[in-house]
């Protein structure tokens, strides 16, 4: 008997659940199904690859290398598969995108692809940076969009734009910081006043580095998830928050109280990038979405500049 790819997905749930009752249904198969494909796959390695007890399992070391190699070969036939859809013209793609990109792109970024083929099959993703990571590197993506992802060899990544970040509070909480070039600078705000969103957010990372802070010395942590909640937050008074350039437009139209102020030069940035693997073959359907999520982009920031005008302090 031959190894089949049926088998390594089964044992990469297996690994992954650490039961065959959750594995087995989260690929849809029947506990003894599952049971038999790793006992199978066992007997033609030749080899333990889980120890098992009554109350958990855990991999063997024969195991954890025979999962290293599941997931390369996975991510491999998953990068034959998208690359023979794209070769035959099925434009089928999967994206990522970060929660504070994804609201304020992804109508312009699908309208721009469903226009160029209404054929086009898409399948979207909103997650935190981490889980995206993982599923374009497992296959389940084919791109993903970040905020300053750390170089990778294993991806490549394209600059898309600049995003700047802009100071939102309520009027009376943004009048009481004054107009000196320090106020308006990340690392003059007080700590204090500065609320985030939760943890895992590449925002808030990117928020606490301008400012040269750690989280625990902000005065909330209220774990809000969205920037929607934030503006809602301190457009009531209760502290102070960086919004991204892309997000002006529809936050402030959800939320009329919130009051704007622009920081000194240099303004504190992001750089937005679209990532794919690397062993992903080089074909047409990247620079396309590149150049729509760009479009995008720069239609959403020139709302933003009206909203508040790069000379605003």
């Amino acid at each position: 008997m031959k190894i089949t790819l049926r088998q390594l997905h089964y044992f990469r749930a297996l690994a992954e659940t650490r039961s065959f009752g959750r594995a087995a249904a989260l690929v849809n198969v029947s506990q003894p199904a599952m049971s038999m494909q790793i006992k199978e796959l066992e007997a033609i390695l030749g080899t333990a690859l889980i120890e098992r007890s009554p109350r958990d399992l855990r991999l063997t070391q024969a195991g954890r290398s025979v999962l290293e190699r599941a997931n390369r070969i996975l991510a491999e036939a998953m990068e034959l598969e998208a690359d023979a859809r794209h070769a035959r013209g099925l434009g089928e793609l999967n994206i990522g995108m970060i929660p504070t990109v994804a609201p304020y792109l992804l109508p312009g970024t699908l309208a721009a692809l469903r226009a160029a083929d209404i054929t086009r099959d898409l399948r979207l993703r909103e997650a935190q940076t981490a889980d995206l990571l993982d599923g374009l590197r497992g296959g389940l993506l084919d791109a993903v969009v970040l905020a300053d992802p750390a170089p990778a060899p294993d991806l490549i990544a394209q600059s898309l734009f600049t995003d700047r970040f802009v100071l939102a509070g309520s009027p009376s909480r943004l009048s009481t910081l004054g107009a000196s070039p320090e106020a308006l600078r990340p690392v003059g705000l007080p700590p204090e006043q500065l609320l985030l969103l939760d943890e895992g957010h590449c925002l808030a990372d990117q928020a606490l580095e301008v400012c040269a802070l750690d989280r625990r010395q902000t005065r909330l942590d209220l774990g809000a998830s969205s920037l929607s909640t934030l503006c809602g937050l301190v457009a009531q008074g209760f502290g102070l928050t960086f919004l991204p350039e892309i997000a002006l437009a529809t936050e402030t139209r959800g939320t009329p109280d919130l009051a704007l102020r622009r920081f000194d030069a240099p303004e504190p940035a992001r750089c937005v990038t679209l990532v794919r693997r690397s062993g992903t073959a080089q074909s047409d359907w990247f620079a396309e979405l590149a150049e729509h999520i760009e479009q995008a982009a720069h239609a959403q920031i020139a709302q933003a500049e009206k909203i508040a005008p790069p000379d605003m302090r």
